[in-house]
């Protein structure tokens, strides 16, 4: 079981109900998974029989997890600062350096990866996922009965954040999680092996690599005749990056041997 999770907001609602003399409040511990009754007191509150402190400082954008018997950001700083990040919607984004790694100004994150999932029809299929992040698609994968989701993450840190996050789903049942580059791992899967691809690489600053020529070949390769590919990409202003990176990556698909059109923030593309 993961938690307590406490945000800024949860912190507020259980300072006002401690102040108010309410014996109970309900609230969410678990980023709006579920709904939990918490008795609120004025030196701490209780939760399944346990006690816990009130933050001293509980800051927005942040949010905090048990650990041993203090209250901790979920975050880590290794080559990066790597944090899970809440957003009104419950499921929460992360950010590497801050920079936002998943689209949440007017959707959820977890609603976005629905439709971008339902896209490639994931019924009965192996999947390949191939930068995991919070597992968001691949959890949407599952969920719409994919037969197999083969997912790989390279940061260490992420897959951490993906162990304290309730909407990330769990090992097994369909899903394998390869901490590895899907730059290099590619290379050993064997072809015409999946039936279907999500690739949401970082941004094309960051990772140029995700967004070759060799790479989408190896994309190809490994793909099925007839297979879907979801390509994100963003939608970067070209005015400021000087590059049209979708219709660029449409271009560099369909010379890999995929049919590719643009579609929101992104590009869906069919093996030849």
């Amino acid at each position: 079981m993961i938690g307590p999770l406490v945000t800024k907001k949860v912190h507020e609602i259980l300072r006002l109900a401690a102040r108010a003399g309410a014996p109970a409040v309900e609230c969410s511990l678990d980023l709006e998974r579920t709904r939990t009754t918490v008795e609120a007191g004025v030196a701490g509150w209780i939760w399944q029989g346990r006690r816990f402190p009130y933050l001293e400082s509980c800051k927005d954008r942040t949010i905090y997890h048990w650990l041993g018997d203090v209250f901790q950001p979920v975050a880590r700083f290794t080559t990066s600062l790597i944090k899970l990040v809440p957003t009104q919607w419950g499921p929460p984004t992360f950010e590497i350096d801050g920079i936002k790694m998943l689209p949440t100004a007017r959707v959820s994150p977890y609603a976005d990866a629905e439709r971008k999932v339902g896209l490639i029809q994931p019924r009965g299929k192996v999947i390949l996922d191939t930068c995991g992040g919070l597992g968001y698609f691949a959890a949407w994968c599952l969920l719409g009965q994919a037969k197999r989701v083969q997912s790989y993450e390279k940061a260490a840190d992420v897959i951490w954040l993906r162990s304290l996050n309730p909407w990330s789903p769990g090992i097994g049942s369909g899903l394998t999680l390869t901490q590895g580059d899907i730059a290099e791992q590619i290379i050993m899967l064997p072809g015409g092996s999946v039936d279907a691809i999500l690739h949401d690489p970082p941004r094309f600053g960051t990772a140029g690599e995700l967004y070759s020529r060799v790479f989408y070949d190896q994309l190809a390769r490994v793909l099925k005749r007839k297979g879907k590919l979801f390509h994100y990409t963003g939608a970067p202003n070209k005015l400021t990056s000087g590059r049209d990176v979708p219709n660029e990556v449409a271009t560099r698909l369909r010379r890999a041997g995929f049919v590719a059109e643009l579609i929101g923030d992104g590009v869906l593309a069919v093996k030849k």
